[in-house]
């Protein structure tokens, strides 16, 4: 009987080692795939990465040069009239004809 019990054994524990070692393939493969996956993750990550540095870096030259084209538009519009200023002048200049006035004067007498 023990002769009969052994053989058995011996084979249900190859089916064992058997199951086990696929089961070790499979999670092998799995773990390969996985970090295949953190690594092309890894890449796309750092590559977008630096098109947003490159973006950023960008967006602040351009945002210091409107800085500086603001100034410089803000240190000239202290030189230029305001409207009302030269609508008052234009008054002026028609009340004041210099011209206007000589003939006038001069039809009068």
């Amino acid at each position: 009987m023990d002769g009969d019990y052994q053989p058995q054994a011996n084979f249900q524990g190859n089916f064992r080692l058997k199951d086990v070692e696929e089961k070790q393939n499979i999670l092998k493969d799995r773990l390969l795939l996985i970090g295949q996956n953190l690594v092309d993750f890894k890449e796309e990550t750092s590559l977008r990465i630096l098109e947003l540095k490159k973006d950023v870096e960008k967006m602040k030259d351009d945002v210091e040069k409107i800085k500086t084209f603001l100034d410089l538009v803000s240190s000239e519009m202290g030189k230029f009239a305001r409207k009302d200023d030269l609508e008052i002048l234009k008054k002026q200049a028609r009340m004041f004809q210099p011209l206007e006035f000589a003939k006038k004067h001069k039809e009068e007498n």
